[in-house]
């Protein structure tokens, strides 16, 4: 059983193909799932997938979800829902830079890319601990490396370096559970979240993500690495 966030478009569709096409049953969430045309479909022609609602910024949409979720053993959670800020980014990035920051733009994206993969995580460690593949996937950015970017968008970019660091933490908290956390970077996917430059295709870093996931062990828990497998600097 895999649970795929963000679902409704971009890498969080490849994600629930991908794992569909290889017979994994698969929870794919969206916030709108009336508006999620491409999972209906998807669901449709795949018995295994079935379409559930979350917001994973709104904590009672995460504790309904993990309540209909049950004791179900969960092999992968895939943190994949996030937000760059309002779209299309390049009319409201100013909004993000020093000098003209919008606070609760900021308390918005870290609602979303923060806290809401660690409430999720938290909400159903227990069903991932039950599970035989035990693997928790946040879908992070080389944007948020302190050590390996220069990006001024602040809001988004914390967003992400705070997700990694919690990785970390999760990661030692989950090892004695035998789970593995990973913070994986997609790589600039040409999605409706890109700014322009984008040079990945969706199903070239779902393949890769893939690979990475599965070929994870328990040693690897707790690092930062892209869709190649490469690893990031913090």
């Amino acid at each position: 059983m895999a649970v795929i966030t963000g679902a409704n478009r971009g890498i969080g569709l490849g994600l629930a193909r991908k794992y569909a096409g290889d017979g994994w049953r698969v929870i794919a969430t969206a916030r709108d799932p009336s508006s999620a045309d491409s999972l209906a479909e998807l669901r449709s022609g795949a018995a295994g997938v079935s379409l559930e609602r979350l917001d994973v910024a709104d904590a009672a949409s995460v504790a309904d979800f993990a309540e209909r979720v049950g004791d179900t053993a969960i092999d992968l959670l895939i943190n994949n829902a996030g937000t760059m800020g309002p779209q299309p980014l390049t009319e409201h990035i100013h909004r993000q830079r020093f000098g003209g920051i919008d606070y609760d733009l900021w308390a918005e994206v870290l609602l979303t890319n923060t806290l809401g993969p660690v409430r999720l995580t938290e909400a159903l460690a227990d069903n991932v601990s039950a599970s035989n593949r035990r693997v928790v996937a946040m879908i992070s950015s080389t944007a948020g490396s302190i050590g390996g970017s220069d990006r001024p968008a602040i809001a988004y970019t914390t967003s992400k370096a705070a997700l990694n660091k919690a990785t970390t933490i999760i990661a030692r908290e989950l090892a004695p559970r035998g789970v593995v956390v990973l913070a994986l970077c997609p790589g600039h996917v040409k999605t409706r979240m890109g700014i322009g430059g984008a040079t990945v295709e969706v199903d070239e870093s779902v393949s890769g993500i893939a690979t990475v996931i599965d070929s994870a062990t328990l040693a690897d828990s707790g690092r930062f690495v892209r869709y190649n497998g490469e690893a990031i600097p913090w």
